[in-house]
């Protein structure tokens, strides 16, 4: 099989390369799917880079990076119904502990990690699922449906952020987003109700004359460090905040205090060790806001395998309006 690879941290250009590797037959319980496409998220990046919290070497000799993606069931092994041979699918936690993700032509793992696309939903929607898809939806949907009631989505130009919109709206709540004023008018498009600048010096208030003077039960946050004050101010009695991400502030001082007295409770997700009863709640709700329609994935660019180098630098550049990914063919 074909595949990139990486042995050592470093700079994608400097560190990543194309290698043909023995395919890889499929044990029990396992299938071997034959990769349309491989999405490129951040985590890759940083994993590639060597940058996240407490690594300090590679964790396998070789690594085919990325943990999405999407293609079609070529082998199954002991235990797997010869009926799923054929069948289109979407990966999740490819190279999560362990060393052969989906930056290849094919990728060998358990049965339960290939999930059957629905017909009407298009290979390049598969490969963004796996991380932006479900981190959206158990953001979205993590303590309860939200039907009737007003989230805040800090982020809401991001792929998760730009998919929890969609997603929140669906389910019936009202949308307070913020983002970059050049990202207004998308993230109204997504279904946000109200959309305000992330870096204006008075956010707090305009967060809260939003929502008529009212603060907000449920909030989903991709820079919890940065938006940690706001959230203290603007979170309801009893509130939830779904905290993803933290990039610009992994050391946040904890404002205890305040959030105690609002008895609220926070969740940060790590969509890869999701519960697995939790996931398969995430993966139907997905499903069925794809088959209604209510979810646009888009696309920023698709690169070749041989430019995954260049895929990295997109992804690590930010500013995107869409997701990178891999066609693998």
């Amino acid at each position: 099989m074909r595949a990139v690879t990486y042995s050592t941290f470093g700079n994608p250009a400097d560190v990543l390369r194309i290698q043909d590797l023995p395919p890889v037959p499929p044990g029990p319980g396992e299938v071997t799917v034959e990769l349309s496409f491989s999405g490129v998220n951040p985590s890759d990046v940083k994993a590639r880079a060597g940058t996240r919290p407490g690594v300090t070497e590679p964790p396998f000799p070789l690594i085919i990076p990325h943990s999405d993606g999407s293609g079609v069931i070529s082998a199954v092994g002991d235990g797997v119904s010869a009926s799923r041979i054929g069948q289109r699918v979407w990966i999740w936690n490819g190279q999560w502990q362990r060393p052969f993700g989906t930056a290849a032509s094919h990728i060998t793992l358990p049965d339960a990690q290939a999930v059957a696309l629905p017909d009407a939903v298009s290979l390049q929607t598969g490969a963004i699922l796996g991380i932006p898809g479900l981190t959206a939806c158990h953001a979205v949907f993590s303590g309860g449906r939200p039907d009737g009631q007003t989230i805040l989505i800090h982020g809401g130009a991001g792929t998760v952020g730009f998919l929890a919109v969609q997603l929140a709206k669906w389910a019936g709540a009202r949308v307070i987003a913020t983002a970059s004023p050049r990202n207004f008018d998308r993230v109204r498009e997504a279904g946000a109700d109200i959309v305000i600048d992330y870096a204006s010096e008075d956010l707090s208030n305009e967060i809260l004359d939003a929502n008529e003077g009212k603060t907000i039960g449920r909030i989903i946050d991709v820079e919890f460090g940065r938006n940690i004050q706001t959230n203290a101010t603007v979170i309801a009695e009893n509130g939830r905040i779904n905290a993803y991400g933290s990039a610009q502030d992994m050391t946040p001082v904890f404002p205890f205090g305040p959030m105690m007295f609002k008895a609220m409770t926070l969740e940060t997700i790590l969509i890869y060790l999701l519960p697995p009863d939790l996931r398969t709640n995430a993966v139907k709700t997905l499903h069925k806001a794809l088959t209604d329609g209510a979810l646009t994935c888009p696309v920023q660019k698709v690169f070749a395998l041989e430019e995954c180098a260049s895929a990295h630098a997109m992804v690590q550049d930010g500013n995107r309006t869409g997701a990178v990914l891999i066609d693998t063919k």
